[in-house]
């Protein structure tokens, strides 16, 4: 078993655990697995009708590395017969950057890490609006999902960074993940088919653990400055 690790960071990311469109549009805190089984099929190029069967089975985990802030869209928007508009509210995290992790068989893993790099169809996060910035993969890991989640390191900006991360106060990073029916949360989001004519969806149970990783202030910078010391220019 291996662990794909993924860095999802993006202006803006909606991630929402109701496939029905309302008037009012959501986003959870965190990415949702089917949100992100669906970017994995898009990327190994998987059409909608197709099976998901595989994907879904893989364990799912997404550390919070940089929560971001809640932003409220305003639209206006007409019925099929275009006779009625009405107003809708469509909600996406901005400036938010996750650690999402996916654990399974290798074959299957490393597949996954190479679509990544390589997709077939565009990829995104949430929703079509929402484009990653940057590099998505971070690699496979040989560890098991949980412990590669709380090794890799952290993923927040810089500023984001500078203004949690205070001397002497430890600052904590929230993990949730999947878990056998026993978890502490239930949400309705584990896809069983993206088929247009007939999406379906069912319940998976996790864990939010909100103090799973501590960060610490460090002093130390990535700048030597004896590095150029003993050499010839």
């Amino acid at each position: 078993m291996n662990t794909l690790l993924m860095r999802l960071a993006a202006p803006i990311q909606s991630w929402g655990a109701d496939s029905k469109f309302e008037e009012r549009r959501a986003t959870m805190r965190e990415p949702t697995k089917s949100g992100v089984i669906g970017m994995l099929a898009a990327a190994i190029g998987r059409r909608r009708d197709e099976s998901v069967d595989d994907l879904s089975k893989l364990n799912f985990g997404v550390r919070i590395d940089q929560p971001g802030l809640l932003l409220r869209d305003y639209h206006t928007a007409k019925s099929n017969d275009g006779k009625v508009s009405y107003v809708t509210h469509r909600y996406y995290l901005a400036d938010a950057v996750f650690l999402v992790g996916v654990e399974g068989e290798s074959a299957l893993i490393h597949m996954l890490d190479n679509a990544l790099n390589s997709p077939v169809f565009p990829l995104y996060l949430g929703r079509r609006s929402c484009p990653p910035t940057g590099r998505i993969s971070l690699g496979v890991s040989e560890k098991p999902l949980l412990e590669a989640l709380k090794e890799t390191p952290w993923q927040a900006g810089y500023y984001h960074r500078k203004r949690v991360l205070l001397p002497n106060k430890p600052h904590n990073l929230t993990l949730v993940f999947d878990t056998e029916g026993t978890g502490n949360l239930r949400r309705h989001d584990l896809p069983l088919s993206f088929d247009q004519r007939y999406r379906k969806y069912n319940y998976r149970y996790l864990v939010d653990n909100p103090n799973a990783v501590e960060i610490r202030h460090s002093h130390e910078t990535d700048h030597d400055a004896f590095e150029a010391v003993g050499k010839e220019f």
